[in-house]
């Protein structure tokens, strides 16, 4: 079966064609001319992927993500904005689109984040992302099918739930998975192309702030008063999951 693509775009010379190009690339494509449209196409029938223009009349791209991830919509979401500056990026990653695409771009790079993307919606074997048990600070990583546990977190894989100790954590889907590749790699220094390839499929380059910002992201949802950090920075390097 074709992967679907829900793509909603006001400027109807994008539209359709990143509609042709989409549809030539073997995707069902449902095209929408913005957010209202987008939010009643994917309620009624939930795509695979969206992909998402910010800036469209009346309800825009960043509020259709806001919209669907307060209802619990994981589906995976790939903005298109003419907006390069960093916060404008933030923005989109904070309203839940899980990457961005800056215009004008090359189609091909959108198959490539559309894939990148799809890839990560594809059940995670049990060996999983890194599958490497770290000897340096904290526990070893306990993994079985279902659940990854280490350093006092514990990841239900097939709910995408998780916790430190007995608190809850509320992740988006690339924090969950993030998070999920540190747990497994506990005590292991995770370079950032490693960390990019792993997670995004494809590096970003060394300019990109994507890795750090949701590191903060993750940061600031386990961190907890009187407790040990978890997520270390190794300068030059990358990151790793460790309880000193």
């Amino acid at each position: 079966m074709p992967q679907t693509v829900l793509l909603a775009e006001d400027d109807r010379a994008i539209r359709h064609a990143l509609e042709r190009a989409l549809t030539l690339e073997g995707y069902e494509v449902t095209a929408v001319a913005d957010g209202v449209e987008a939010l009643a196409q994917a309620h009624k029938t939930p795509p695979d992927v969206l992909l998402l223009d910010v800036m469209m009349p009346g309800i825009d791209g960043l509020q259709v993500c806001r919209v669907l991830r307060a209802e619990g919509d994981r589906t995976p979401i790939l903005m298109l904005t003419a907006l390069v500056e960093t916060a404008d990026r933030i923005a989109g990653l904070d309203a839940g689109a899980d990457d961005y695409v800056v215009k004008p771009f090359d189609v091909e790079e959108v198959f490539a984040r559309l894939r990148a993307l799809l890839r990560r919606t594809s059940p995670v074997p049990a060996a999983g992302i890194g599958g490497g048990i770290g000897e340096n600070g904290g526990r070893e990583a306990q993994i079985s099918d279902r659940q990854v546990e280490a350093a006092g977190i514990r990841m239900d894989l097939q709910a995408r739930r998780a916790w430190r100790g007995k608190r809850e954590l509320e992740l988006t889907r690339t924090e969950f998975e993030l998070l999920e590749l540190l747990v497994r790699n506990a005590g292991i220094v995770l370079d950032h192309s490693t960390i990019y390839d792993r997670i995004w499929g494809y590096d970003f380059g060394p300019g990109s702030k994507n890795l750090a910002v949701y590191v903060g992201y993750l940061r600031r949802k386990l961190d907890e008063p009187g407790a040990p950090q978890l997520i270390h920075t190794v300068r030059g390097v990358g990151y790793v999951l460790r309880e000193d």
